[in-house]
């Protein structure tokens, strides 16, 4: 390993400094023209018509302001009235009497249903039900028997607005079918 050649030898990173006697010399900086008056930055305080005078005078407002409150804080007392021994004095007091709300709920109740005494609803008797099919429904007829699933002298049902309120029995009172009302039912909702 005699016969390797020796590594070349470090080149210098400096490099020559690199000259062009053809090149123009650069031209030198020009220095700012000097003025007899040269005028400050503009104020922009002075813009909104703003003195340095009336911003001290604000500075000095607000510092005044502090110490009082600071002065204030300290002169006040946090403590809880009833914890301080005879600090808790009571203020004097007198009775008050509460309306009567029962009379007033039933005045408002019964103005209330005044309002709905015009209102118009459906009522409807219900004598039973059947189930039919199509073809059934299909050959009905002039003097055809459908059979109801309820029997006869059993309660008929009575809705109001669709709604299951009452269970009667039918009368005919002058000609004309009524219903005699046996039971009020309450919460019931519509069967079926």
């Amino acid at each position: 390993m005699a016969d390797d050649p020796a590594p070349p030898a470090a080149e210098s990173t400096a490099s020559p400094a690199i000259t062009n006697a053809d090149a123009p010399p650069a031209p030198a900086p020009e220095a700012a023209p000097a003025t007899a008056s040269e005028t400050p930055p503009p104020d922009p305080l002075a813009d909104l018509g703003v003195s340095a005078d009336a911003l001290n005078d604000v500075d000095n407002d607000l510092a005044t302001a502090a110490a009082s409150i600071d002065e204030l804080l300290k002169q006040a007392n946090f403590d809880d009235p009833s914890a301080i021994p005879g600090g808790g004095q009571s203020l004097p007091t007198q009775g008050f009497e509460l309306p009567n709300f029962q009379q007033a709920m039933q005045d408002a109740q019964v103005s209330s249903i005044d309002l709905l005494r015009d209102v118009e609803l459906d009522v409807k008797i219900e004598l039973g039900r059947s189930r039919m099919l199509v073809e059934d429904v299909l050959k009905l007829a002039e003097g055809s028997v459908v059979e109801l699933d309820k029997l006869a002298g059993d309660p008929v049902d009575v809705f109001v607005n669709e709604r299951l309120v009452a269970r009667g029995e039918v009368l005919v009172l002058n000609d004309n079918f009524c219903v005699r009302v046996n039971e009020i039912v309450a919460g019931v909702k519509e069967e079926g």
